[in-house]
């Protein structure tokens, strides 16, 4: 007992002597307090409003970068879903215009004989089976007069009848023959297992009595068309992707229960401004932010919501947190070094002082004189301030750039592996699917676009070898004869040897666009013909683009070299191709020199030829 109270009583005297220290320590380096506070009112203070703005301004523009690229996601996935949808209304076109499918449904069960009726219930059933043939196509649905022998049949053929309860019949009826697309909704079929499906529909009318409708023609795409296409988007979790119709009324959500709902009526203020675009709302006392974007065909708008804490990807997080990090780092340093350093001018000032005090004492005015100088504490002081205030703005500054410089670094690393990555794995996923279908055409079309889309890119860089050139304008014709099947073929006439040779990229591929634009589809009555030749001539890199289009006048060639012309003039010409050699000429001329460039050689109703000459530079890969 009483060893633990000798130890407590040391630990006890200890424990004093530490503090002792710590207060004697903190009283040789406190600085007087009006310095302090001038210190932090005119330095410190300062700073720190400067930094915390800095902050609010960089993550203000970061988060609007990363919106804008998810919203070039957003409109790239409406795209393709309009591709798909305008695809289904094209095979609805087809159906509709078939003239038996009217005359068929204007036959009447008393008006001819069984062996007629049973022929017309045979050819209606062709003309189904064959629209069904295609891969986005899930079923037909025929709805006809019940007088029909086929109208019960209940598979393809149904009453006219079993339609009109259905919410969308009176649209239908209202669209007099239009095309009328239906939301998600649950169909059970007598043949199959129940689907979730949506439905393209129309009015089929009665050529013989015009005011009579004879049936409704329904082609039903099951929904993982849309799921597929919008699954894709690589968004954080908890954003809602959904569709919306014209009168606010939700035509496709993942969650199915809120199919048929009506979004909230700010949203759909905001949904009816525009066919695209992005906005804030408060919605529940927490801000939402709305992108969207507009299906051509339906007029549906594709939409994301989610918060901003959703929306924001895990990157724009991590570097918000680092930003404040630094901004906690450099209050951490206004406030301790400066700190220190004035603490020690202070002291040394002190002990200058002290020192002159005690010389004055003892020996009085006379011991002044021989005083060792120290250099003026004053004067240093001041220096110090002005160093350290110089060095800090410096330091800011140069902070200030490199943060820029990493962000930078970080949106073009986030879109490099967004936009590529995302765009060919999204192609091979659909060519795959286009392959398990049995669609080797748009299997075909879609390697083509792939390989269109890496040789376009080509990693970013900008100097590109002449074979990837000349197989990135052969893949864009081919991609092309896909589109305008039977209306021009292309011939590739090349010197040998010369892939080791280099050149800017996209120089041909706008010049063969305005070729095939401009020439080949404006000559609507023959089978067009483009050329394309490259050769090497005397230390140059020629290639001319021939095609036997309708040519143009001299005063439009020279108009196209000497200045881009202005958008509304693009818009007229429905293309941008003629910028394109405006663009083209004046690249070749900054790589290569004012030697070098486009000529272009054209007769009316004859053709066009524009030959490109450049410097013949080898590829180092190649000395």
């Amino acid at each position: 007992m009483i060893i633990m109270r000798r130890a407590f009583a040391y630990v006890s005297r200890g424990s004093r002597y530490g503090i002792g220290v710590i207060r004697r320590f903190l009283h040789r380096f406190m600085i007087p307090r009006p310095w302090l506070i001038a210190y932090l009112v005119l330095i410190v203070v300062p700073a720190a409003v400067f930094l915390y703005g800095y902050y609010e301004r960089s993550a203000s523009i970061l988060k609007s970068e990363v919106v804008r690229t998810m919203q070039q996601a957003l409109k790239q996935a409406g795209s393709n879903l309009s591709y798909r949808l305008e695809h289904i209304q094209d095979i609805s076109n087809e159906a509709f215009m078939n003239a038996n499918l009217h005359s068929y449904l204007s036959v009447g069960a008393d008006d001819q004989s069984i062996g007629i009726q049973i022929q017309v219930i045979k050819d209606l059933r062709y003309l189904v089976e064959t629209v069904q043939s295609n891969s986005d196509v899930f079923h037909v649905r025929l709805f006809v007069d019940k007088s029909k022998l086929y109208a019960g049949e209940r598979i393809n053929f149904f009453t006219l009848d079993s339609l009109k309860n259905r919410p969308w019949y009176p649209a239908i009826i209202a669209a007099d023959g239009g095309v009328v697309w239906t939301g998600v909704y649950k169909e059970t079929y007598l043949a199959e297992a129940e689907a979730n499906i949506f439905s393209s529909a129309r009015m089929l009318r009665d050529p013989d009595h015009y005011d009579k409708v004879s049936g409704v023609l329904m082609i039903d795409v099951k929904e993982t068309l849309m799921s597929n296409i919008l699954s894709a988007l690589q968004f954080s979790p908890g954003t809602q992707v959904y569709l919306v119709d014209s009168s606010g009324s939700i035509v496709y959500h993942p969650d199915r229960t809120l199919i048929g709902t009506t979004v909230d009526r700010s949203i759909f203020e905001v949904l009816k401004q525009g066919n695209e675009g992005t906005h804030t709302l408060k919605l529940n006392a927490e801000a939402n932010d709305i992108m969207y974007t507009t299906l051509s065909p339906t007029g549906w708008k594709l939409v994301a919501q989610g918060t901003e804490s959703q929306l924001s990807p895990q990157s724009v997080k991590l570097t918000q947190r680092s930003e404040w990090t630094s901004l906690i780092e450099y209050v951490a340093l206004f406030l301790i070094l400066p700190f220190v350093l004035l603490t020690i001018i202070v002291r040394g000032m002190n002990r200058r002082v002290n020192h002159v005090i005690t010389i004055i004492r003892k020996e009085g005015t006379d011991g002044l004189n021989d005083l060792p100088s120290v250099n003026g504490d004053f004067h240093l002081l001041e220096r110090s301030v002005d160093h350290l205030i110089i060095r800090v703005r410096t330091l800011v500054e140069e902070t200030y750039k490199a943060q820029i410089h990493e962000r930078e670094a970080q949106l073009q690393a986030l879109q490099a592996q967004i936009n590529p990555h995302f765009l060919y794995n999204t192609l091979d996923t659909i060519n795959w699917i286009a392959i398990g279908k049995g669609a080797t055409d748009i299997s075909q079309m879609i390697d083509n676009l792939a390989k269109y889309f890496r040789l376009s890119l080509n990693k970013g860089k900008g100097i590109v070898s002449v074979e990837d050139e000349l197989r990135l304008a052969e893949v864009y014709l081919e991609i092309q004869q896909s589109r305008f099947l039977e209306t021009f073929d292309f011939q590739l006439e090349i010197q040998p040897k010369l892939e080791a040779y280099q050149m800017p990229k996209l120089i041909l591929q706008p010049i063969v666009e305005n070729a095939l634009l401009h020439g080949i589809r404006k000559a609507k009555d023959r089978r067009g013909l483009i050329v394309i030749s490259a050769r090497e001539d005397k230390g140059d890199l020629i290639f001319t683009v021939s095609d036997n289009g309708i040519g143009m006048e001299e005063s439009l060639m020279r108009q196209l070299l000497k200045e881009a012309p202005s958008e509304s003039n693009n818009s007229r010409s429905g293309s941008g191709s003629s910028y394109g050699l405006f663009n083209v000429n004046e690249r070749i001329k900054l790589y290569a020199g004012e030697h070098y460039g486009i000529d272009i050689t054209s007769r009316l109703g004859a053709g066009t030829t524009v030959t490109v000459r450049l410097k013949a530079d080898r590829s180092s890969s190649n000395g």
